[in-house]
């Protein structure tokens, strides 16, 4: 297959980040982050951002979708399928194969099944009438527009559930609409990073006490104290929706750390479930155990021509 993109993603805290910067080193391209948390400037202990782990002997490995937005600006599912095909497209026009890399399997997923987002305006009119609606009213409107859903956290949240109504109801509108990667077919040679259950729980454990460490309830209440709201940052979710928690006295430091350490693992298992639905669809995941830079690399030599 003539592959364009390669994919390296896997469960929390499997080593993912190290393993594509590696990569990309050895193999001089790009990588572009899939984390829909890291585009955000502030949020680094508790995303697991470290910019420092982008050089290699001196060098750094280019690297996009990270550091971009405020927190208090919006960044969804088309903001970064947008940008992820911009980037894709000036790879290409540079003879690179790109490194898509990280933990959120949504954003992958919007890549390689290729949704076709559009970009919709506001539609101030269907707003208002939605506005009388409940959250179940919502939800039955919704699917009845689009059967389909791409993505259910969509009906957790009424801001995000109006959203998908409206882009909804513009592609019924719309119908000769193009998206952003509607002119491309991503072929893409998917690497995941496998480790053994109870190794990888310990892993989570150990690297949210580590976070903890560093600095991250610090890290909040400095966002906090410069003008990020507690809601906003609870919308952030796990880390900084308990640690915001903790810090509004709403629940003990021990609590905090109970709870966050349960949601993580609980996030972990959701992960999975995406990519065992990957697998369902027809796109071949190569396992890698323990993050393996070797058997990696020769997976991508044996199928790519580097």
């Amino acid at each position: 297959m003539d592959y364009n993109l390669i994919v390296i993603t896997g469960p929390t805290a499997s080593g993912k980040t190290s393993l594509a910067v590696k990569l990309a080193s050895v193999l001089d391209t790009d990588i572009i982050s899939a984390d829909s948390r890291q585009v955000y400037r502030g949020l680094d202990i508790g995303t697991g951002k470290d910019l420092a782990e982008y050089k290699i002997d001196g060098k750094t490995v280019p690297y996009h979708l990270i550091d971009i937005v405020e927190p208090y600006e919006n960044f969804d599912l088309f903001s970064f399928y947008k940008s992820f095909f911009a980037i894709f497209k000036e790879c290409m026009k540079r003879g690179k194969i790109p490194i898509l890399a990280g933990g959120t399997p949504l954003y992958i997923h919007s890549v390689i099944a290729n949704y076709k987002l559009l970009e919709v305006p506001k539609n101030n009119k269907l707003r208002e009438k939605l506005s009388t609606y409940d959250m179940n009213e919502l939800e039955d409107y919704l699917k009845s527009i689009q059967p389909k859903l791409h993505n259910i956290t969509d009906l957790e949240d009424r801001e995000r559930l109006v959203r998908a109504i409206e882009i909804a109801d513009f592609r019924l509108k719309n119908p000769d609409a193009k998206s952003a990667g509607e002119d491309l077919e991503i072929t893409p040679l998917i690497i995941g990073t496998l480790w053994e259950r109870s190794v990888l729980k310990k892993r989570i454990t150990e690297r949210l006490v580590d976070r903890l460490n560093e600095g991250m309830v610090e890290e909040v209440k400095k966002l906090h104290e410069n003008g990020i709201s507690w809601e906003r940052l609870e919308y952030f979710g796990l880390e900084y929706k308990y640690v915001s928690l903790y810090l509004q006295e709403k629940m003990s430091y021990d609590e905090m750390l109970k709870s966050l350490n349960i949601r993580i693992h609980q996030f972990s298992k959701k992960q999975s479930g995406w990519f065992r639905k990957f697998e369902k669809e027809g796109f071949s995941i190569n396992w890698v155990e323990e993050a393996d830079f070797q058997k990696a690399y020769k997976i991508i030599s044996e199928k790519i021509q580097t």
